[in-house]
């Protein structure tokens, strides 16, 4: 069965977005892109929320077509086009990249959807996360600590989350000073 993989990146003081949206603070340099091409090249789909999706759309698709994009940068364009995604959102009417928009939430049919074949789901966006954290849905955690402390922003975890126990199953330390922090919930499936 494939596992919801809570993907994110946050700082210090536990903010995965700065006010309006901000992720400048970011330091994803050629060795932590290249790992996240690695690990989501993989991906049988990306679970967004709209703001995640606008976001990523916005820049994504034609990003590769910058004569001045990195080898990185150029792969991780292309993988992000060709994966399926879903996008969570009341209000958008329609998307372009492979996208299918969902209005909310469901429980069973978020399963259904894990029990098809492909590789896992990578979730993103901290109010599509706490949806699926109030309902247990996430199966692992893979936080990126940037060394960053911003004061203000978009909460990575929201309250409301359900209670769980995890396990530590992964950590590593990235040349620009990111840390993984990579758990699975106890008794969660293995890779």
């Amino acid at each position: 069965m494939r596992k919801i993989v809570l993907t994110s990146s946050m700082s210090l003081d536990g903010y995965m977005e700065g006010p309006d949206h901000d992720i400048s603070w970011h330091r994803v340099d050629d060795e932590l892109h290249q790992h996240f091409n690695d690990i989501l090249r993989d991906t049988g789909v990306f679970l967004q929320g709209r703001v995640t999706y606008e976001l990523m759309a916005d820049f994504w698709p034609t990003a590769d077509q910058d004569p001045d994009a990195s080898a990185t940068v150029a792969e991780f364009a292309a993988i992000w086009r060709e994966k399926p995604k879903i996008v969570y959102s009341r209000t958008l009417e329609r998307a372009d990249w492979n996208t299918t928009v969902v209005r909310d939430v469901v429980p069973a049919e978020v399963r259904a959807l894990k029990e098809q074949p492909g590789g896992d789901l990578a979730l993103g966006g901290a109010r599509l996360s706490a949806a699926f954290l109030r309902h247990a849905l996430v199966d692992e955690f893979r936080t990126y600590v940037h060394p960053v402390l911003l004061g203000a922003g978009t909460p990575l975890f929201l309250p409301g989350s359900a209670p769980a126990d995890l396990r530590l199953v992964e950590s590593r330390t990235f040349g620009n000073g990111v840390v993984l922090l990579r758990y699975q919930r106890a008794g969660a499936l293995r890779p």
